[in-house]
Parts: structure tokens; C-alpha cells; sequence
């Protein structure tokens, strides 16, 4: 029944009228039509920022009443002892790790209403639209995934092996906190950018003769950007981040061959 399911989304994906389908932006905007994409797309934005707002806070709420069972999975997966240095530390600790399930929870609609909002200047609505969301959702938790039983434990293993029994490591909750679920974020958010190179270039904006001409240019965006995004400045982080998200720029453009989009 799922290899059906699959089946029948790719068929949509690969239909000849969906990849040829010609969209408003195929010409360069003017200046005023910039400025009504602009006003379009905070408008959309702007019906169910609201709702986002308050879902997100009643969802942050009652995630905090779980959280501590959260905590204990994701310590016995990724460390041993945790320490507090301040009273309302592990009450902090235990808000943010509430946010952020909050966040992850809510991807699916956070991306539909992003792309909504970013594909109704430029036409991309119905099938398009679907294709959009549901493939961005989809290497958001493919990143994250990744990230928390691939990546977090070898960079924390490799980090935590320069101690010695001279040298033990005492980690503050709130540190443990902010570097996992800032580092497995991340991780989701840049395991989106085929998506994001695949409607650049559909809408017109970036051809994908201008991806594969600037490679050592994206290369340098990369290294800035997993330098930014890491939560320690250290090599190996960089690298665990800034690895994957060159393939993944390597991919978007393999997708830009495979649906003839140029």
C-alpha cells in the first residue's frame, strides 16, 4: 500500500505538464512587480501568523509537562551526567527543549504556510505547491534524523575524547540543550536547499546553468555557513555540516536535470 502511495506521488512529480507547467516568473520582474510580490507574500504570512503564534505556545506547554522523559532519551543517547550552575537552569533547559519539539511538531505546517506564502506571487499553487511542501517536510526530518543518530554522536564522541582523568568533562543542562537542539535545527534547515535551489530556478529567478557555473563560490557560502550555524567553532562540526549540505547542493542540481528545468 506505502510502495502504491509512492508510486502514484513520483508519477505526479515526473507528469510532463507539472515540470513544464510555465509560471508568472518566467521573465525578470519589474520593480513594481517585486514590490507586489512582496506585499503578496507578507500578506499570506500574515493570515495564520497568529494562529502559528498561539499553536506553537499552547504546543510549547504542553510538550513541557513531557520534557523531562524527552531529556532522559536524548541524554542517554547522547551523554552521560548533566550539571546545573544556576537554580533556573534545568527549569530553562526544560522550556527550550519544550520550544523546540514544539517547532519540529509543527514543521509540516510552518513549511506549508512559508511556501504558500512564497509561491503565490509567482503561481505555484495545487500540485506544484503539494510538491513543495511535502518534499521539504520530508529531508527537514531526513536531516534531523540524520543528525541526531549520525552526526551529534561521533561529533560529541570526537569532542569529548580529548579529556583525560586529569581533565573530566562537566556539562551544564543548558549547554546540552542549546547545542543539540540548535545543532539537529540546523540540520533539518539546510537538508532543505534542494528544495529551495529547485523553486529558485523554477520560478525563474537562478538558472541551473548559474549553479553549476558558481560550484567554488558555493563552496565558500557553505564553509560561512556551517561556521555560522554550528553551534562550537570547532573543524570537525563544521565539516559534519558543511559535507552534507555540498552533496545536498550537488543534488538539487542532479533534480534540476532529472525534471529538465534549466
Amino acid at each position: 500500500m506505502l510502495f502504491k502511495k509512492a508510486s502514484a506521488i513520483l508519477d505526479l512529480i515526473m507528469d510532463e505538464e507539472f515540470i513544464y507547467k510555465p509560471l508568472a516568473a518566467d521573465k525578470p520582474l519589474e520593480k513594481s512587480e517585486r514590490h507586489n510580490a512582496l506585499i503578496i507574500f507578507i500578506t499570506e504570512l500574515r493570515k495564520t501568523v497568529r494562529a502559528l503564534g498561539i499553536s506553537l505556545l499552547l504546543l510549547t506547554a504542553g510538550v513541557f509537562f513531557l520534557s523531562p522523559e524527552l531529556l532522559r532519551l536524548v541524554q542517554e543517547h547522547l551523554a552521560d551526567q548533566l550539571y546545573f550552575f544556576s537554580v533556573a537552569g534545568p527549569f530553562l533547559a526544560h522550556i527550550k527543549l519544550a520550544l523546540f519539539s514544539a517547532i519540529y511538531l509543527l514543521m509540516p505546517w510552518l513549511m506549508a504556510v512559508l511556501w504558500r506564502a512564497m509561491g503565490k506571487p509567482f503561481g505555484v499553487v495545487g500540485n506544484q505547491l503539494f510538491f513543495f511542501v511535502f518534499f521539504t517536510c520530508l529531508l527537514f526530518y531526513a536531516g534531523t534524523l540524520f543528525c541526531y543518530f549520525v552526526t551529534l554522536p561521533f561529533g560529541i564522541k570526537f569532542l569529548l575524547g580529548f579529556g583525560s582523568s586529569e581533565l573530566q568533562a562537566v556539562i551544564s543542562i543548558g549547554r546540552f540543550v542549546n547545542f543539540t537542539t540548535l545543532f539537529i535545527l540546523a540540520f533539518g534547515v539546510i537538508f532543505e536547499l534542494p528544495m529551495f535551489m529547485v523553486f529558485v530556478a523554477k520560478v525563474g529567478l537562478l538558472s541551473r546553468g548559474f549553479y553549476e557555473r558558481n560550484r567554488r563560490y558555493a563552496v565558500l557560502m557553505i564553509a560561512i555557513l556551517a561556521a555560522l550555524l554550528t553551534p562550537t567553532p570547532d573543524v570537525v562540526n563544521m565539516l559534519l555540516m558543511g559535507g552534507p549540505l555540498y552533496l545536498l547542493y550537488e543534488a538539487g542540481i542532479v533534480i534540476l536535470r532529472v525534471m529538465q528545468i534549466k
